[in-house]
């Protein structure tokens, strides 16, 4: 018990989803957004974020893999159902993922001249994003409880329902609250 606690402590303490510079405390002053340019600073600036929230992602992924594993019990005939299962699941839900970067990205490019007609849009993509993960997570249990039993898939279900919610608070609380200061 006391692995798992420190093996959730770990996690907590290394998840760093959201890069510092996407989020706004309330209290500095509205930044305009200035159009992008395209000289090769910008460009080049453009693609060493994308390689940071790579960075960022792979090591969330191996983490949240690493603490799936210690949490699971697995026999060696159970991982080998599992796993190739698992990695599916993650593939699919890396690809979710780029649409919730997306809709983050679009959010903080929004932010200090967020209309009506923007704040809708995002928090509709937000809410799908969430609905289309959840439909994804209940596929990935239906496969498990086939391969391996109900006791088995509602174990995985429940530990990363747990992760999927200790990375959400943790992009949340990187968020400015919409309107605030404004």
């Amino acid at each position: 018990m006391n692995r798992n606690r420190a093996v959730w402590a770990m996690l907590l303490a290394s998840l760093t989803l959201v890069p510092a510079g996407w989020s706004q405390d309330a209290t500095q002053p509205k930044k305009v957004v200035k159009p992008a340019t395209t000289s090769p600073a910008a460009a080049n600036q453009k693609t060493n974020i994308q390689a940071y929230i790579q960075l960022l992602r792979s090591d969330v992924r191996q983490q949240k893999a690493e603490i799936m594993g210690s949490v699971m019990l697995l026999s060696a005939a159970d991982a080998a159902k599992f796993w190739p299962i698992y990695t599916e699941y993650d593939a699919e839900l890396s690809k979710l993922n780029d649409q919730r970067l997306a809709n983050i990205h679009e959010y903080a490019l929004n932010y200090s001249q967020m209309t009506d007609a923007k704040a809708d849009e995002l928090i509709q993509n937000a809410m799908s994003y969430q609905k289309q993960r959840g439909e994804l997570l209940a596929k990935y249990y239906d496969r498990v409880k086939q391969e391996l039993g109900a006791i088995t898939a509602a174990r995985f279900v429940q530990i990363e329902h747990q992760l999927l919610s200790i990375i959400d608070l943790r992009i949340a609380a990187e968020l400015p609250i919409v309107g605030a200061g404004s």
